[in-house]
C-alpha cells in the first residue's frame, strides 16, 4: 500500500464511502503477509517509497508465481529482478500489463500515469556490459526516474566519451558500468559535479577474476563523489541512482521540468 492509497482510505472512512470492517479488510496485509515460504513486505512502499522488489533468482518459478500474484493485487508498480524467460512468461501470464525487459532480465510494472522526474544517465564502458547496464536503467525508470543511456564508451576509446561530455554534465546523477580494468568511473568522476555510482562487472579475461579487479579499482578511484556497488549489481545502482535523483528533484535541483524534473518521454 502506498501513501497515497493510504490517504485516499482514509478518506473514503471520514466521508462513509468506506466502513471500519472494510477499512480493515483492506488493511489485514499491512505489514506482511506469511505465505509460508515468504514473508512480503507490503509495508514497504509507505517507508521506502517503492514495493518489495522480487529477487527470481535462487526461487522456483511456482514461488515466483505466488510472489507476484499477491504484490500485483496491489495494483501498484512491480519489479521482478534476474528472471530468466520461463519465469518471465509465467510472471507475464499473471497480468497484461507485465513487460519483460530481456537484456535486464528484469519483468516490470510500471506505475499508471506516472511522470518521471529529474536526470539519471547510465554509462557502458563496453556491450558486453550492457546487461547490467540495462538492468540498472529499467531498475530506475520503473521506480520514477528519467533515464537516458550512453553506451560502449570505454577508457580505450576515450574519444567517445569525451565527444559527448556535454550529456555528463547535464546529469544529476550518473550511473558508469564497466568491467575489464573498470577504470571509466574515475573518469568519469573527474568531470562532472554530479554523484557518480560505479559498477564493476564481472566481464574480462582470466586476471580479472569475476569482476574483482574493476571492483578493486572503482574502491580505489582517487576521483572524489564515486561510489562503488557489489559486482553486476546493477539493481543496486538503479535504485541508488533513483533514490539520489528523486531527492534533488523533490528540492527543485538539476533539471529543469515538473518538480524538478524532466517529463517523461
Amino acid at each position: 500500500m502506498s501513501p497515497e492509497k493510504l490517504e485516499q482510505l482514509v478518506r473514503q472512512i471520514r466521508q462513509g464511502q468506506v466502513t471500519v470492517e472494510q477499512a480493515l479488510q483492506r488493511l489485514r496485509s499491512l505489514p506482511f503477509e506469511d505465505l509460508g515460504f515468504a514473508s512480503l513486505d507490503h509495508h514497504r512502499s509507505l517507508r521506502q517509497g517503492f514495493p518489495e522488489v522480487v529477487l527470481c533468482e535462487g526461487k522456483t518459478t511456482a514461488q515466483v508465481v505466488a510472489i507476484t500474484r499477491s504484490f500485483i493485487k496491489k495494483r501498484g508498480p512491480f519489479l521482478a529482478t534476474r528472471a530468466e524467460p520461463a519465469v518471465a512468461r509465467a510472471i507475464c501470464k499473471l497480468d497484461r500489463r507485465a513487460r519483460y525487459y530481456a537484456d535486464a532480465r528484469i519483468v516490470a510494472i510500471h506505475a499508471p500515469s506516472q511522470k518521471r522526474l529529474g536526470h539519471v544517465l547510465v554509462v557502458s564502458a563496453g556491450t558486453a556490459d550492457s546487461a547490467v547496464a540495462e538492468e540498472a536503467r529499467v531498475t530506475a525508470e520503473v521506480m520514477g526516474s528519467h533515464v537516458e543511456r550512453l553506451y560502449d564508451v570505454g577508457v580505450a576509446g576515450i574519444h567517445r566519451l569525451l565527444g559527448r561530455k556535454e550529456r555528463l554534465f547535464e546529469a544529476r546523477v550518473i550511473i558508469v558500468v564497466a568491467g575489464m580494468d573498470g577504470a571509466l568511473p574515475s573518469v568519469v568522476g573527474g568531470l562532472v559535479e554530479c554523484p557518480v555510482i560505479a559498477v564493476p562487472t564481472s566481464r574480462g579475461y582470466g586476471a580479472s577474476f569475476g569482476g574483482l579487479a574493476a571492483l578493486l579499482t572503482m574502491l580505489n578511484s582517487c576521483a572524489a563523489g564515486v561510489g562503488v556497488m557489489n559486482i553486476d549489481n546493477g539493481f543496486g545502482a538503479g535504485c541508488l541512482a533513483h533514490r539520489i535523483n528523486r531527492g534533488g528533484a523533490r528540492s527543485g535541483k538539476g533539471a529543469t521540468g515538473e518538480q524538478g524534473g524532466m517529463p517523461s518521454k
